[in-house]
């Protein structure tokens, strides 16, 4: 650590301690701002031996506890790399080394696990139901499974999944270790949207390392530092997941990339199932090329939403287009009435001054009786002739005559007449 960058962590722990309560809001929110007192006390977390950890860790502590939330914020983005050095320090067996970070730790979990009032926190989520839209899914593109959904919640059948009340602690030991701090790391995922991209990138490596570390993949990963496995739960590869799955679409796909590749690989050593389930649906998730996101704006996780199907058919029956259709006859009835099919012949009716037929329009075809309403063809008659008598060409005469007998009959004949 040089000179410099511990001169800015001295004078940010003096700093604080002078600080009068009131102007507290305005320090918090300049805070953040600082890129070098963060870098600096990077360095100074990950030496354990530095004679300024204990000092920074109970300042730390102090940030959170003081009730506002720009320094609790400044506190957790550390998170990440304070657990590491406690896996680290236990892995090698050295935990009077680490004895501060402990206190840090153990302080966070004490404080988050109670309310303002002192009383126990139960924290709830509901699942969400399939048959209930998100930005996630539609409803109507799962098909028969979002019917058997939709049953089950009308009923009140949702299922809600609690957790707590949670015991305090005074110490970390082997057999409570993973549940403090799978607790401490879902409550740094509760606040990933106001994480900066330092402690993002500190989160993917630091699950790299925790995966790799004792195994032949450290080797493949140049990973130096200690060589012996650290444990891990499944509940808290879980909570990894979460960040790492944030981490790919605000700005750090290739780091986050590595450490989802190094959990998949961790949890088919260790055969978790909860892990190897969540990792695989972010794997499945995933665009295939790199996502080049803003690492300033907004931090949100970016989805596809399916487009919703249309539920009624373009060429469906309704009552409006049989209405429409009625209309349609009403005002073109010349039209529609002179038809011609196959082997049937439907002649409308004449009028005395329009003795002529008319001919059919273009691109329109014959309806059969069974087509048309019997409302709309009243005085309509049918009549049937030989279709091979049309495909043979008969003299000028013959035809001129059947015209002159059907128009003597009262019966005017389709098509064009000729004199």
């Amino acid at each position: 650590m040089f000179t410099s960058e511990k001169g800015v962590v001295e004078e940010w722990l003096s700093e604080f301690k002078t600080l009068p309560e009131t102007s507290l809001p305005n320090y918090a929110t300049n805070l953040k701002d600082k890129s070098s007192l963060v870098s600096s006390l990077y360095k100074v977390i990950q030496e354990p031996q530095s004679e300024l950890l204990e000092p920074v860790c109970h300042q730390l502590f102090e940030f959170y506890r003081s009730g506002e939330e720009q320094l609790l914020r400044f506190t957790l983005q550390f998170l990440p790399e304070l657990i590491w050095c406690y896996l680290a320090v236990s892995a090698s067996r050295n935990v009077h080394s680490s004895g501060c970070i402990e206190a840090l730790l153990l302080g966070v979990y004490n404080l988050e696990i109670v309310d303002k009032q002192g009383h126990s926190k139960v924290l709830s989520f509901t699942i969400p139901s399939l048959s209930k839209p998100s930005v996630y899914h539609e409803p109507s593109s799962i098909g028969s499974m979002a019917l058997t959904e939709s049953a089950l919640s009308q009923h009140g059948l949702s299922k809600v999944v609690y957790s707590g009340p949670h015991p305090q602690r005074e110490m970390l030991t082997a057999q409570n270790r993973f549940e403090v701090l799978t607790f401490l790391l879902l409550c740094y995922n509760a606040a990933l949207t106001y994480m900066p991209s330092v402690s993002l990138q500190s989160l993917c490596q630091i699950c790299s390392r925790i995966c790799v570390c004792g195994y032949p993949r450290q080797h493949v990963r140049k990973y130096k530092g200690i060589s012996s496995r650290v444990p891990v739960s499944s509940g808290f590869m879980v909570q990894m997941l979460t960040g790492i799955y944030f981490a790919f679409y605000n700005g750090e796909w290739d780091l986050a990339q590595k450490a989802l590749d190094d959990i998949i690989y961790r949890a088919q050593l260790e055969l978790y199932p909860e892990p190897l389930l969540v990792a695989n649906a972010i794997q499945a998730s995933l665009p295939h090329g790199a996502m080049k996101s803003s690492k300033e704006g907004t931090r949100c996780i970016q989805v596809e939403i399916t487009p919703t199907s249309s539920r009624i058919s373009r060429n469906a029956v309704t009552s409006m287009s049989i209405r429409g259709h009625r209309w349609k006859r009403h005002e073109q009835p010349d039209n529609n009435n002179d038809t011609t099919e196959l082997g049937i012949l439907v002649i409308p009716e004449i009028s005395v001054t329009n003795v002529a037929g008319e001919r059919t329009g273009n691109g329109e075809k014959g309806r059969t009786l069974g087509e048309i309403d019997a409302q709309h063809i009243q005085g309509v008659q049918e009549t049937t002739t030989d279709p091979r008598t049309e495909s043979k060409g008969l003299p000028e005469i013959r035809r001129q005559k059947s015209v002159r007998k059907m128009m003597e009959d009262g019966i005017n004949s389709p098509g064009r007449v000729q004199f």
